[in-house]
């Protein structure tokens, strides 16, 4: 197994890259089944802000910047869009295995009967014939609307259930076999869930995507992770800051305003933001920050090819950890909960 950063050598593509770059100077990871994914994606969550159309072009305006590795959902809601963009880009040029796609079963399709047929209506509207990676978005059934404040309740809502999980589990290893999806994986799980899900699964999770930026390194579940060989991918890897006002508290910092984030960017001559996505990468993560400016994402991929940060760099910034999570998930609560902690795990134990 290998957790290793690769130069990927085999990417070909008429689109023009003259003020982006080239897609075979950014590194990959090595999944445990050889598969290569792109150090760096591009994800593309509106966060209820931005319209279906302004994520696609920003999708197609970074693949021709440079950009070969997109994670979508299908609650996003803007697959289809962005089906058109990926058509558009394999169509000019890009081979599809220099492509990786991420999509997301949806908490209101865990059903066994549903999983297989929803994986099929997101390789449909991304037109594509397969997925590099397909991950079950949340551990829980729970769903909520579009939109809704943090006080949302889906009155339906429960807590964790292993044995639920592992049959919707045992559809996602499915999957697999009929060839639809390359790799599955797990998201914003905690460490005793994975433990459970690692224990039963017969195809193993290929990626973990949790919530990790320098205010919330996560490093228990994040050594977890990569010592069982799956990759850490990380959402919010900025702070999430385009995140719905429902995930936002008065308590919530500003990773990019960090007097060290901010002295490392001034060093370095890049922006804060890169400074983030630098230290994930450097860490071992997988960052896929989200974003429809072409400044921003461009910026952001011209660092990942370019200087590294330095020990003294890396070890600044792990000191800055506060453990402040922006994705608390209140929406998910299920009735008896006493607050967003119960998502979560406190103490390694299961929240009932």
């Amino acid at each position: 197994m290998s957790s290793s950063i690769d130069k990927e050598k085999s990417v070909s593509t008429t689109i023009t890259v003259e003020h982006g770059v080239d897609p075979t100077k950014v590194a990959t990871k090595t999944i445990y089944t050889g598969a290569k994914i792109p150090v760096i994606g591009l994800g593309t969550f509106g966060s209820d802000k931005y319209s279906d159309e302004d994520v696609a072009k920003a999708v197609l305006d970074a693949a021709a910047h440079g950009y070969r590795h997109f994670d979508c959902a299908s609650v996003y809601g803007n697959e289809k869009r962005i089906g058109q963009s990926l058509k558009t880009i394999l169509d000019g040029g890009v081979k599809r295995e220099d492509l990786f796609i991420t999509s997301k079963l949806w908490n209101d399709k865990h059903a066994e009967e549903d999983v297989i047929p929803q994986c099929k209506q997101s390789l449909k509207d991304l037109q594509l014939d397969y997925l590099d990676l397909y991950l079950i978005h949340w551990p829980f059934l729970n769903h909520h609307a579009k939109g809704v404040s943090a006080d949302a309740r889906d009155l339906q809502a429960k807590p964790y259930s292993h044995d639920a999980y592992m049959k919707t589990w045992r559809q996602m290893e499915k999957l697999v076999e009929l060839g639809l999806v390359r790799h599955i994986g797990t998201s914003n799980v905690t460490k005793p869930k994975l433990e459970l899900i690692l224990r039963d699964a017969k195809i193993k999770p290929a990626v973990n995507q949790m919530e990790l930026h320098p205010h919330f390194q996560q490093p228990d579940l994040f050594e977890f992770v990569t010592k069982q060989g799956i990759i850490p991918v990380a959402f919010s890897p900025l702070g999430s800051p385009s995140r719905p006002e429902r995930d936002r508290t008065p308590t919530d910092s500003v990773p990019m305003d960090d007097p060290v984030i901010v002295e490392i960017a001034h060093r370095l001559n890049i922006d804060s933001a890169s400074v983030c996505i630098i230290w994930a990468i450097q860490r071992g993560a997988v960052p896929i920050p989200f974003s429809v400016k072409r400044v921003q994402y461009l910026n952001i991929l011209k660092a990942v090819v370019g200087e590294r940060l330095t020990d003294d760099d890396m070890q600044k910034i792990s000191a800055i950890e506060r453990n402040n999570r922006f994705i608390k998930g209140h929406v998910f609560l299920w009735p008896g909960a006493k607050d967003w902690n119960a998502l979560w795990d406190r103490d390694d134990q299961i929240s009932e």
